[in-house]
C-alpha cells in the first residue's frame, strides 16, 4: 500500500518553519509501516532547505522514505516545482489536518494493519507504551 505522510504537526509537532518535537511513537511506528512493505511517500507542503532539514531530521531518526512529495517509482526524490508539493497518489494520507485532528500513532499502525488496538494513551499512557514496545519489539 502507498501510505503519504505529512511531516509538521503530523511526525513532529507543528513549529513549522522550525523542526518541532516528535511525535510520540511516530518514527517507531513509519519504521513498522516500511518494515511491513508499506510504499512511504513523505507529502509535505516543505520545499528548499526547510525540506532539505526535514529529510535530515528523518535520516537522523532512521526513517527513509519511498518517494517525497511524488509517486516516482524507482524511489528517488522528485519535485515538479521548486515552490510548491505536487499531489501525490495514495491509498492513504496520514495528516493533521484530518478531519477529527490525527489519531495516535498507535491507532494509525491498527488501522493500516488491522490489529487490535488496546485503547487511547490519554487514559492510559503506560498500558499503551507497553503495547507498542511490544509491537515493534523495542527495548
Amino acid at each position: 500500500m502507498r501510505i503519504a505522510i505529512d511531516f509538521d504537526g503530523t511526525i513532529v509537532e507543528n513549529r513549522y518553519p522550525d523542526i518541532g518535537k516528535e511525535r510520540p511513537f511516530a518514527t517507531e511506528t513509519i519504521k513498522q509501516l516500511s518494515s511491513d512493505g508499506h510504499k512511504l511517500i513523505l507529502w509535505t507542503v516543505r520545499s528548499g532547505k526547510s525540506l532539505e532539514d526535514a529529510l535530515a531530521w528523518c535520516n537522523k531518526h532512521g526513517v527513509t522514505f519511498y518517494s517525497v512529495n511524488g509517486n516516482n517509482p524507482d524511489g528517488a526524490l522528485s519535485f515538479s516545482k521548486k515552490e510548491a508539493s505536487p499531489k501525490v497518489d495514495a491509498d492513504i494520507y496520514i495528516d493533521d489536518k484530518n478531519i477529527g485532528g490525527l489519531p495516535d500513532w498507535g491507532d494509525i499502525y491498527c488501522r493500516v494493519s488491522r490489529k487490535a488496538y488496546p485503547g487511547r494513551h490519554r487514559h492510559n499512557h503506560n498500558r499503551l507504551k507497553r503495547w507498542v514496545k511490544a509491537l515493534f519489539r523495542l527495548s
